[in-house]
């Protein structure tokens, strides 16, 4: 009988230990899961912070706040249609015929700020201008650059390259910038009342010449008595036409 109770008591202490074990078992996989469950929200959250600060635009904001180079030259709250060209977009306009007025839809550029004739801001409006080519403005509507490497006193009349810029306030189709070739017409501060009474008064002397610059043909008038007076008066007529000028190709004042 005792052989019987103690074996009755082993069996129930192996059963005890197996629950107990599998319990410590199922408690251990629930606290992985747990433990998963809880991390997985936390590491979409740090990828999320992760993102969100990889990702601002900070130097977005940064770039923002630079100022266009085209700002200097765009008034602040005024004209719309007096802004410059810098300033503004606008469609072409393909029906526009040549040398008529057309309309033309444009749009103030990022940071531009203007108004209509009642004081609106506004961002999207109309200008007229004249249907052709900047390069076929007048000249007073363009300024070129100015060469003193060329002859203005030749014959044919030489010629330069000279780059043209459009002003701010003309419209126009195409390039605003554009090459062109355009006549010597620079100046070296001669004038040529005062060559012309050098020449009639004191050409004999070749005061003239020396004048213009022209010390070769001075000497030579002086050694020479003006050419016994042959070389005066033609000279006073060669100034008078002004077909002699100063010595380093430049236009009279």
């Amino acid at each position: 009988m005792a052989a019987r109770w103690w074996r009755r008591a082993l069996r129930g202490l192996c059963g005890a230990a197996l629950f107990l074990s599998q319990l410590s078992v199922l408690s251990g996989r629930a606290g992985s899961l747990m433990t998963t469950k809880l991390s997985q929200p936390q590491s979409t959250l740090a990828k999320s912070l992760t993102s969100t600060s990889t990702n601002a635009p900070y130097f977005k904001v940064l770039e923002s706040t630079e100022i266009p180079p085209y700002l200097t030259n765009c008034p602040s709250n005024g004209l719309c249609s007096r802004l410059p060209p810098d300033c503004m977009t606008c469609n072409t306009n393909y029906s526009c015929v040549y040398g008529k007025t057309a309309t033309f839809d444009c749009k103030v550029k990022p940071h531009v700020h203007c108004v209509d004739e009642n004081n609106h801001e506004q961002e999207n409006f109309t200008i007229n201008m004249t249907c052709q080519f900047c390069w076929q403005l007048a000249t007073s509507d363009y300024v070129c650059t100015n060469s003193t490497n060329c002859m203005t006193v030749s014959c044919p009349r030489q010629r330069y390259n000279a780059t043209c810029t459009v002003r701010d306030h003309i419209h126009c189709l195409g390039n605003r910038v554009f090459p062109k070739m355009l006549y010597c017409n620079w100046t070296g501060g001669y004038k040529w009342s005062t060559a012309l009474a050098l020449s009639i008064t004191l050409g004999g002397f070749g005061a003239d010449r020396f004048y213009l610059g022209q010390w070769r043909e001075g000497l030579g008038k002086l050694f020479s008595f003006g050419g016994l007076g042959i070389w005066t008066l033609i000279d006073v007529l060669l100034i008078g036409v002004g077909y002699v000028g100063p010595a380093d190709g430049s236009l009279y004042i």
